[in-house]
């Protein structure tokens, strides 16, 4: 079954490749996603570890709309979290919005 999506928000992709350990970083970054989790809009989030490369993961963050994404990066207290995260990788940030679904039939 393939349905449309118009009203499902955005989505939030980031890639990172680590320059510190494993566990610096899923420290720092559980600090910054639980400060994103208090921010009006945010859905919910996934951080994924590449399975064979333990230095490259992914997170996926829903949002309701893209301006509540906006608000949530531009707030001061935001930016502690981006310098810990840039200090202990690189990443590649995008934003999506959602096209169609592709559920499994029982």
């Amino acid at each position: 079954m393939t349905a449309q999506a118009p009203d499902a928000g955005v989505t939030f992709i980031n890639t990172f490749t680590l320059s510190a350990t494993p566990e610096e970083f899923e420290k720092a970054f559980s600090r910054t996603a639980e400060f994103m989790a208090r921010q009006p809009g945010f859905v919910e989030h996934t951080l994924m570890r590449h399975s064979t490369d333990g230095s490259r993961y992914v997170n996926i963050a829903r949002w309701d709309d893209a301006q509540s994404l906006r608000r949530a990066v531009a707030q001061p207290e935001f930016q502690p979290h981006a310098a810990a995260l840039r200090a202990l990788s690189t990443s590649e940030p995008h934003l999506y919005l959602p096209r169609t679904t592709v559920r499994a039939t029982n």
